[in-house]
């Protein structure tokens, strides 16, 4: 019996009926023989923290742009937020902590440069618009590995998918908008107590609120500290769904109804703040400078992926893959006049 044999095994005896199990994967786009040591989801897992992609996001944007501190989060602390959140209740489920983490890893793949500014900017002038859970897909199936892309497991693929919901319900009643397995489940709610969090712990460092700004009915509920809250939602989603016998992933109303509101208050306060959107301005307009000047210079896109796609699908992909320093580093170099240095 290989190690991945073992591990099968392990999963058969300690993982809930409705966990997902890697014996039970609905498999590749590609067919792979399976490794002798890592099982699927491991392998997915791995593929994506090695993957170009997944180092950039040390260097995009969460929220604030740019920021001078050291202790903002970029968009790679996010998703190593949502996976450790992710991990920890899909242990106490006793689901399948490697498709969570998997699912956890890549879900925020194809966010663009400056958060969803740049998000925003490519919706309203890209033909098709654009949604960074459908780049991000786009991402391990297409981009990645000079075009070939990660060939990663159906569960995993569905998971990056159906992790986002914006303004919309977190845990929606609509079979096709939720994830096909729990751990998919579980991310997506887990995206969101990782986000209003620690957004609004950033907004707190960044004096873009105070502590006095929090609605009192979510300090009630939550909790007064980042930690507090934090525990409060894990603790209510794990007992919540215990208390279903895992029928299905959720929050008591009480809990979700303070998540929704401090997610709103956010939206308000924060997302749509008259501070944050000059410069959110500043980065759109950047946005759109590169898209258009590479629409009319496309010879200049290094083609990450063969194939009947559009030229502008390439401008569109190559935008999307930037950190925020090199669109501001590109913009530079192609608008900005350079000094002359004289000898």
């Amino acid at each position: 019996m290989t190690i991945r044999e073992q591990t099968e095994e392990i999963e058969k005896a300690a993982f809930h009926e409705r966990a997902c199990h890697s014996t039970a994967s609905k498999g590749r786009q590609t067919p792979e023989k399976e490794g002798d040591i890592r099982t699927c989801f491991q392998r997915d897992r791995d593929r994506i923290i090695h993957c170009k992609s997944f180092r950039r996001l040390k260097h995009k944007t969460q929220v604030f742009l740019a920021p001078k501190g050291d202790h903002y989060r970029t968009r790679l602390t996010h998703v190593l937020e949502v996976a450790q959140i992710s991990r920890t209740v899909s242990r106490a489920l006793r689901l399948n902590e490697d498709l969570t983490e998997a699912i956890a890893l890549g879900h925020d793949l194809g966010h663009t440069p400056f958060g969803h500014a740049g998000e925003a900017v490519l919706r309203k002038i890209h033909p098709g618009g654009f949604d960074h859970y459908v780049q991000s897909l786009r991402v391990v199936d297409v981009l990645e590995k000079n075009g070939a892309g990660l060939n990663l497991t159906y569960e995993v693929r569905d998971g990056i998918i159906k992790h986002s919901k914006g303004m919309g319900k977190i845990l929606s009643d609509t079979p096709s908008e939720m994830a096909g397995t729990l751990e998919g489940q579980v991310v997506r709610i887990s995206d969101v107590i990782a986000y209003v969090n620690h957004d609004l712990d950033d907004a707190l460092r960044a004096e873009v609120l105070h502590t006095k700004d929090i609605p009192q009915e979510i300090l009630d509920v939550l909790g007064k500290t980042h930690a507090k809250r934090i525990d409060t939602m894990v603790r209510d989603l794990i007992y919540t769904t215990l208390n279903s016998k895992l029928e299905r992933i959720a929050m008591s109303d009480r809990i979700m109804a303070a998540v929704v509101t401090l997610r709103s208050f956010l939206f308000a306060s924060v997302y749509e703040s008259q501070r944050l959107k000059e410069e959110f301005h500043k980065a759109e307009n950047i946005v759109q400078s590169l898209y258009k000047y590479y629409s009319d210079h496309t010879g200049l896109i290094p083609h990450m992926a063969d194939g009947a796609d559009s030229p502008l699908t390439h401008v569109c992909d190559f935008i999307a893959g930037m950190t925020d320093r090199f669109a501001l580093m590109t913009f530079e170099k192609i608008f900005i006049p350079q000094r002359w240095t004289v000898f």
